[in-house]
């Protein structure tokens, strides 16, 4: 048997998800067809993580086994034939023996980006002092964006982004995921040594920041670890402070009441992006361009 770890790209609009779901489309489950119709082995590939309903990866991690003696190279060209367009392998490579594109990781990055709306709030363009933008969303982007009609102030979104640093219980910005004691018993059966982080909801998070370009609003988030929902609730939370629902300096008080109510909406799943996967043996991932 050979263990193949595989970096993929996806758009996730057309599909439910990563994981397989009977009788709907999803990024598992095609590409477990794609390396049965390649091998003709009957292979669940294991992804870093799951991705939800529409949303998108750059850097999405897979690991499976085949026991067909094929190269990495024709291996690779043969399932990128094999899958839709809006699913393609970046890398295939043998694993190291023990390699889980789940267990093995200790760290993640996401982006979240925001098409924002016009006029820009007086802060906001007193700081960027950008030329005129186009004040609607083109239809191209739309797919991978949150058009988001509330004016927004960009030093709350920052000052709210920066209150997440460091290592907290994310209680409040986690949905109800109904795997979750399943995969800490399957998590502590792996790796022993990550049970005591990885059975709460305490997560390291190492970098929280907004940057402003025409057009585009883009969180960026890296950290050891994420909840279910846990990146969309937080933009959710602070486009709430940022549009002045909330004060943008309640977020460490949101964080200490450990609950979902006391935190905002969960952003839609369009804006959301899974940007890379950290291992110990291999720092980054390479990046595709969208």
């Amino acid at each position: 048997m050979t263990l193949w770890k595989s970096i993929l790209a996806y758009d996730g609009t057309g599909f439910n998800g990563w994981q397989i779901q009977p009788g709907l489309p999803t990024i598992q489950g095609t590409l477990a067809q794609a390396i049965q119709h390649v091998t003709s082995e009957t292979v669940l590939p294991q992804g870093s993580g799951r991705t939800d309903s529409g949303v998108h990866a750059l850097g999405q991690v897979a690991s499976f086994s085949t026991s067909i003696p094929i190269p990495a190279s024709n291996l690779h060209r043969a399932l990128n034939r094999a899958l839709p367009p809006a699913i393609r392998i970046l890398s295939l490579e043998p694993a190291q023996p023990g390699f889980h594109a789940r267990h093995s990781s200790i760290g993640k990055t996401y982006e979240y980006r925001i098409f924002p709306a016009r006029p820009l709030t007086r802060a906001t363009a007193e700081v960027f002092r950008t030329d005129p933008m186009p004040e609607i969303c083109s239809p191209m982007l739309a797919p991978y964006i949150w058009d988001c009609h509330l004016p927004l102030d960009y030093n709350a979104l920052q000052q709210a982004a920066q209150a997440i640093l460091g290592t907290h219980d994310f209680t409040s910005f986690a949905a109800s995921d109904p795997d979750q004691a399943t995969r800490k018993q399957t998590a502590s059966e792996i790796d022993p040594a990550k049970e005591p982080i990885h059975a709460t909801n305490i997560r390291i998070i190492h970098h929280s920041n907004w940057t402003f370009e025409p057009n585009l609003l883009t969180y960026r988030i890296s950290g050891n670890g994420f909840l279910h929902h846990m990146v969309r609730n937080l933009v959710g939370t602070f486009v709430e402070a940022a549009c002045g629902r909330i004060l943008s300096d309640s977020i460490p008080h949101i964080l200490a009441t450990q609950n979902r109510a006391a935190a905002g909406p969960t952003a839609p799943a369009q804006g959301l992006f899974l940007i890379e996967v950290q291992y110990k043996e291999n720092p980054g991932v390479p990046k595709a361009a969208l």
